[in-house]
């Protein structure tokens, strides 16, 4: 009988393992694997190394596609930035997984399942699993909706509000981002946030996070202004 953290875990990746006990090496850390010896758990240690491997081939071809004009050095720079370690926690707590982590007692007692290192290793780990079980295009799918995507949606939410706040600055304005509504079960839902300035509605936008709706709405406000 499956345990009721791997299917919602599995909801929320969209991603149903067809060999469960991969999950389960992904989501155990060496903690609980040295406690529990005679049960002769594995740990996530080789799954993450297998992930790392993945999510770095993943990255960087997105980001050689995406950005035709840039060099190796910048290239390599910006790969570092999103997949580094504290980018990669919060894509991890962002999935859930410090709640799903097999740990030991002593790590859950010096508070283990909120240290970026921990949770980051398991991201990787789940990523490594992914390949194993459902081979690269799973994997890659995986990274791209629940890493790549999640970190540009957030950095392009930021570029664009930062562009419109100049903009309206200088016209002594005033912005507010407002949801509109929101659609689907909780694991698949879709917001819709709209920009307000000045009491009036702008520019309205959708998408997986309220962050990333907010992004288009900014884009199609200053597409309008």
């Amino acid at each position: 009988m499956k345990d009721e953290w791997m299917e919602k875990l599995e909801e929320r990746l969209h991603y149903h393992f067809q060999n469960r006990d991969l999950l389960l090496a992904a989501m155990t850390h060496s903690s609980y694997a040295n406690e529990h010896r005679k049960e002769h758990p594995g740990n996530n240690e080789r799954l993450e190394f297998l992930g790392d491997a993945v999510l770095e081939t993943v990255s960087s071809e997105y980001l050689f596609h995406l950005h035709p004009d840039k060099g190796e050095g910048w290239l390599s720079k910006t790969r570092a930035s999103m997949v580094c370690e504290p980018s990669l926690a919060k894509c991890a707590r962002d999935l859930g997984l410090p709640d799903c982590l097999r740990m030991g007692k002593g790590e859950e007692q010096m508070g283990g399942r909120k240290k970026d290192s921990i949770v980051s290793d398991a991201m990787e780990a789940l990523i490594g699993a992914v390949f194993l079980d459902g081979g690269f295009h799973a994997a890659e799918k995986m990274i791209r909706n629940f890493v790549l995507l999640d970190l540009k949606a957030e950095d392009l939410f930021k570029d664009a509000k930062s562009t419109l706040q100049e903009l309206i600055s200088e016209k002594d304005t005033q912005i507010t981002y407002e949801l509109v509504r929101e659609e689907g079960p909780d694991h698949a839902k879709t917001f819709t946030m709209a920009v307000v300035v000045n009491g009036k509605t702008m520019g309205t936008g959708s998408g997986k996070t309220k962050k990333a709706a907010a992004q288009e709405a900014a884009c199609r406000t200053i597409e309008m202004l």
